[in-house]
């Protein structure tokens, strides 16, 4: 009986740790740690990004996906959260963390206008990239479901 226990127990971390449990849900993962993010893919969803939410999970988060490499800018106009963004290549590989991005609170809005090149940008929450111990250059999982 204690062996087929071990059996789930040892059944259910690997269905977890895949992401096997949510298969129609995108998601970037570092390590142990995954992140189920909504897809800004269209110039429309990539205007709106993260734009009057007022809540983000700690598990959730944007990918902002692009055709190509190249350097990409960003703002905070109409956010109401404070935000880490994360610059990717199409590696995979961490190029550019912009740490705890205060929300906008009048115009005109900074922009973030890194001399990296990306072709995606992560948006999570503020201080989470520190809090997991991402660094530049950490290889970072991508898995998009359309």
């Amino acid at each position: 009986m204690r062996y087929a226990f071990k059996v789930i127990i040892i059944i259910l971390s690997v269905f977890l740790g895949s992401g096997c449990l949510a298969p129609n849900q995108s998601r970037v993962c570092f390590k142990r740690h995954c992140f189920y993010v909504e897809l800004a893919q269209t110039p429309a969803e990539k205007m709106k990004g993260l734009m009057f939410r007022e809540h983000l999970a700690s598990d959730r988060g944007m990918l902002f996906v692009y055709d190509e490499e190249r350097e990409r800018s960003f703002w905070m106009k109409n956010s109401l959260i404070p935000l880490d963004i994360i610059w990717i290549n199409q590696n995979g590989e961490v190029v550019l963390i912009s740490e705890d991005i205060p929300p906008c609170e009048k115009d005109p809005c900074p922009t973030i206008s890194p001399d990296v090149k990306a072709k995606y940008v992560l948006e999570i929450n503020a201080r989470k990239a520190r809090g997991i111990g991402l660094r530049l250059g950490d290889k970072l999982d991508i898995f998009i479901k359309q």
